[in-house]
This record gives structure tokens, C-alpha cells and sequence, in this order.
């Protein structure tokens, strides 16, 4: 299998379908603790942190790959946590550039 963290995303102006349970499985295997959600259309986890300086921090690097990529996740963010969301709104559901995103943002967190 490919390695996700050293693709670049392509970009996604619709036109193709959103990928498939099959598809999205051997993506997910690659990612440390991301979920789908139930009905399929974005890609999402938590990470939790000891403080705001930290989560900013975080965050920070985060809006930092989205703008390389151009690829951008919705953001929650909280005193000492985030929740990023990944789905490729062009197309409605999720595409390879999610999974990149994904894999490249694991590469922030010491495992």
C-alpha cells in the first residue's frame, strides 16, 4: 500500500464519486485512531492535549498542512482538545485527499 503522509492532494472540483466502504478501509488502516462516520461522508478524530498553548499549537500545524494540501478540515477546538473533520464537500462524501490529510496530521503526535 501506498504511503499516504508522502501523497500530495490533487485537486477536486467533483465529478467523481465519493469513495466506497471498500475503498475506505485500506486508507483507514494506515491512520492511528481516525473513524468514518455512520454514514460514511467524513473522516474524524479527537486529539486531546494538557493545555490551550498545546492545542493552539496543534491546531496551528494543522491550518498549515490544509493550506499545503489545500485540502481543509473543519476544526472544534477547546481549552485542551480538537476535533478535526475531514470529508471532501465536492463530491459529498470522502475522497483520497482525506486520507492524506489524515495521515500527514498523525505524523504531529509523538505515538
Amino acid at each position: 500500500m501506498e504511503d499516504l503522509q508522502k501523497e500530495r492532494c490533487l485537486a477536486c472540483e467533483g465529478g467523481i464519486a465519493p469513495l466506497t466502504d471498500k475503498q475506505i478501509e485500506p486508507f483507514l488502516d494506515q491512520l492511528k485512531g481516525w473513524h468514518v462516520s455512520e454514514d460514511g461522508k467524513a473522516l474524524h478524530k479527537k486529539f486531546s492535549f494538557k493545555n490551550f498553548y498545546q492545542t493552539m499549537a496543534f491546531v496551528n500545524a494543522v491550518a498549515y498542512i490544509a493550506n499545503q494540501e489545500n485540502h481543509h478540515p473543519d476544526i472544534q477546538v477547546s481549552y485542551n482538545f480538537c476535533v478535526i473533520d475531514y470529508t471532501t464537500h465536492a463530491i459529498g462524501g470522502l475522497s483520497r485527499n482525506d486520507f492524506i490529510c489524515a495521515a500527514k496530521i498523525d505524523t504531529l503526535i509523538a505515538d
